[in-house]
């Protein structure tokens, strides 16, 4: 018969595992036995179940809440009617986190572009969300993505860009191949039910389509799949508007120059809204841009998942005889103008911040020209700042109490209003 343990003895065992809960997922930890009596084993077993219960209702509790905001927002309705989403969802973390999940843990995202991995060995790396990821060229030239984290204790493997010929874990040491495998696993002696084989990098699906790279974090593709397979991602990301931006001059021609990243205090989708506007606040807020459009041109058409706004020119050499901004949703748009092309990832980093990420490319015949280079840059700086001050301004007055919903201009505003509708539909799924 067993023998029975009074309510203050202690358990003679080496470790109690018991549950803790961390973003939606179970996990066991260890209990130094030496503290833990049958009492408080009892008592942190019930509060165990407890907690599993509670975080369960909790996690049910906050998506309802989201699905709520998410009806707040009525997209049926046309543009005349319609009122803009309410102000929760630019200012609510419950729904920051749902928008993540339903928004961009889906469909291939625009994340870096091809200049980046030229060479076998070329690397870079980047965060969407709570998402560490790299992508690389592996040494015969396939491009290759994998999520950034060690498989042994879930450190970064690597950060910033550059060449590696592999990834060394700066934690404990454990390499990886450009291929993702597991090529040494440090002072494993002892080590059992261990195969290597299953504790290479968890891959990602990656695509190229002329100079950008994309990821997509929800689908699994053939390991066979060729990255380069531009029917694919042009009728998934662009839909009918790929051979639009093919003439429009987005293509691979173009040299590419350099970065600029701004961390703006604003929700990311403030951004965006500021961009589709239509032209509607550049009178008013540039009026150094202004001067160099034709803004009584200025015309928007809406497609799947993209709206292109274009504008005529006027005299300037940096904007040239005509203006293009492509934006395809969720986050990415294409500027064309003159001998330019500048594209900006808008990053999400929080309810209230997000990450703004400009690369500019040049028509090859310019690309030494440093004068007319550095005046273009700051020119469009300029517009930078003035955009910067605009959006910390909406993002303020959004979480007035003296707001909730407005409406649309439209005329003007119809590009945003096709953001917001392709939004809900993904947050209703």
């Amino acid at each position: 018969m067993a023998a029975m343990i009074g309510p203050s003895q202690t358990i003679k065992t080496a470790l109690q595992p018991t549950l803790s809960h961390q973003r939606g997922h179970c996990r066991l930890y260890q209990t130094p036995i030496s503290t833990l009596t049958t009492e408080n084993w009892c008592r942190r077993r019930s509060i165990t179940v407890a907690s599993c219960s509670l975080h369960h209702n909790s996690e049910n509790s906050l998506k309802s809440h989201c699905e709520k905001l998410v009806h707040e927002f009525n997209p049926e309705v046309p543009i005349e009617k319609a009122l803009t989403p309410p102000s929760s969802w630019y200012t609510d973390a419950a729904f920051y986190d749902f928008e993540l999940d339903r928004v961009f843990y889906r469909g291939w995202q625009a994340v870096g572009y091809t200049e980046q991995i030229k060479e076998p060995r070329d690397f870079f790396t980047g965060r969407l969300g709570t998402v560490e990821f790299v992508v690389c060229r592996d040494e015969k030239g396939k491009v290759q993505a994998f999520h950034n984290v060690c498989r042994h204790h879930a450190s970064i493997l690597a950060s910033g860009s550059g060449q590696k010929t592999c990834f060394v874990c700066p934690y404990h040491g454990w390499t990886y191949g450009l291929d993702g495998a597991l090529r040494k696993a440090t002072r494993i002696t002892g080590i059992q039910n261990f195969n290597v084989n299953e504790f290479g990098l968890i891959a990602i699906d990656v695509a190229v389509w002329g100079p950008f790279v994309l990821l997509n974090l929800e689908r699994k593709m053939s390991p066979d799949y060729d990255v380069g397979d531009n029917d694919l991602v042009e009728n998934e990301w662009l839909g009918s508007t790929s051979e639009l931006l093919k003439c429009g001059g987005v293509d691979t021609s173009l040299s590419y120059l350099f970065r600029r990243e701004y961390t703006i205090d604003c929700n990311w989708k403030v951004f965006c809204d500021n961009y589709l506007d239509g032209g509607y606040h550049v009178p008013y807020a540039h009026k150094g841009l202004a001067s160099g459009l034709e803004l009584d041109s200025y015309s928007t058409t809406t497609y799947e998942k993209v709206s292109i706004q274009s504008c005529a020119g006027g005299s300037t050499e940096r904007v040239g005889s005509k203006a293009l901004y492509a934006f395809i949703y969720p986050n990415f748009m294409i500027n064309r103008y003159g001998p330019w092309m500048d594209t900006n990832l808008v990053v999400p980093l929080g309810p209230r911040k997000c990450q703004v990420i400009f690369d500019y490319f040049i028509e090859p015949h310019l690309k030494d020209d440093k004068s007319f280079i550095e005046q273009s840059l700051i020119d469009s700086e300029k517009v930078q700042m003035e955009d910067i001050i605009l959006c910390d301004g909406v993002q303020r007055g959004l979480e007035s109490p003296a707001y909730c919903s407005g409406r649309y201009a439209p005329t003007v505003e119809n590009a945003m209003y096709h953001f917001h509708q392709l939004l809900h539909s993904n947050l209703c799924m």
